[in-house]
């Protein structure tokens, strides 16, 4: 937790699509954990993948937060005040900061680049233009996560991530570092991520590791929630990288803002049907004192 022992979180979406209801619902978990434990919670929004950054996608990000009934603490107050004075890219000299240091850390960062001919990348030096830089993990690693709600984790990421990207083939870092370093910079000791992500946070907990400058973000600091996934009707996690063209996200679901409540009802154990407002859902939260 932070010097002053206060609980801090951030709501952390990409303008890379409609927000779904698996978003919806990370929202408002995040929302509730952090008003239970009378802590501060930003709105972090992630937009350094620019190729898929669309002015719409960031515009729903605040319809949806709207919609939805939440507030935040810290963050942009719309799309023009984000792109002004929120944005990533205001923050790329930290990155680089961190992906130099990384450089220079022996066997740690290796680059990479796709061959003239569409074969697999080939190594290649890491001042190569164009080149993607990504980790050495050893193949035994292995990250241990005190899960708050799945419980304790043993994460085999050394088989499952075994050379993730830490800087893009752009120049720019990647989604592990950029991560840990605004997670860095707000003092996060509470982050809530779907369960497809715990390899994701293992992926940055080792990173961090790495670096005296970075070490702070790790297990003992920051409480980690990774709750179950939402998925469609044939039992697929909803992706915004999956949508159709026609696709609008859970603003366009019916049901209103009381389909995305009674969602996390379920996952909180309570019976969906008699939630209508988020402080119905705050007496189903389970009983975790965030220390």
């Amino acid at each position: 937790m932070t010097e002053q022992g206060r609980v801090i979180s951030r709501l952390a979406p990409t303008p890379s699509g409609y927000l779904h209801l698996g978003n919806a619902v990370n929202f408002v978990l995040t929302w509730l954990l952090t008003r239970q434990a009378g802590g501060v919670l930003h709105l972090r929004i992630d937009d350094l993948d620019r190729a898929r950054l669309r002015p719409a996608y960031l515009d729903n990000i605040f319809r949806v937060i709207d919609w939805l009934g939440l507030d935040y603490d810290q963050g942009p107050t719309g799309p023009d005040d984000f792109l002004r004075h929120h944005s990533q890219l205001l923050h790329l000299p930290e990155y680089n900061a961190v992906l130099r240091r990384l450089a220079q850390q022996p066997g740690l960062v290796h680059a990479s680049q796709r061959t003239r001919t569409g074969g697999p990348e080939a190594p290649v030096s890491l001042e190569t233009p164009g080149a993607a830089w990504r980790a050495r993990v050893p193949a035994d690693t292995i990250i241990s996560i005190a899960d708050a709600w799945q419980g304790n984790a043993n994460v085999p990421l050394g088989a499952l991530m075994p050379d993730f990207v830490v800087r893009k083939k752009d120049g720019v870092a990647a989604y592990q570092v950029a991560s840990v370093v605004d997670d860095l910079r707000l003092g996060t000791s509470l982050v809530v991520r779907g369960l497809d992500l715990q390899p994701s946070t293992a992926a940055q907990l080792w990173l961090a590791g790495q670096l005296s400058e970075t070490a702070p973000f790790n297990a003992a600091r920051i409480q980690f929630f990774h709750h179950p996934l939402m998925t469609d009707a044939a039992g697929q996690k909803l992706s915004k990288s999956q949508q159709l063209p026609l696709d609008a996200g859970v603003l366009a679901q019916g049901g209103g803002a009381q389909f995305v409540y009674q969602a996390v009802a379920k996952l909180l154990g309570g019976v969906p049907s008699a939630i209508t407002s988020l402080e119905e859902l705050t007496s189903l939260l389970p009983q975790i004192h965030l220390v």
